[in-house]
């Protein structure tokens, strides 16, 4: 779904643009992050990496989400749970 997150529609030429088209009469569907494989491992890494701890600047940050993520990829349970949860499988390799 495109979502304009500046003030460019309330231009003319944006105006026209939305104007012609349906798709923004469209409901938005609802937010479900159980359905949603990326929270899962957000749901990891918030209470194991990043939990109880302060950054010095985004850089840190940056760097202790991809620690997190590289200690996750030797984890296949914690994983396969995150994606059983949304519903999902692993495709055997």
């Amino acid at each position: 779904m495109l979502v304009w997150a500046t003030s460019t529609h309330l231009t003319a030429g944006m105006r026209r643009y939305i104007t012609g088209r349906d798709w923004h009469r469209r409901p938005a569907a609802p937010y479900a992050p159980d359905l949603n494989p990326v929270e899962g491992i957000w749901f990891v890494l918030r209470r194991t990496t990043t939990v109880n701890r302060v950054f010095a600047d985004l850089d840190d940050l940056i760097t202790a989400v991809r620690r997190g993520l590289r200690q996750l990829q030797y984890r296949p349970d914690v994983l396969d749970g995150r994606l059983t949860g949304a519903g999902l499988r692993r495709r055997p390799s």
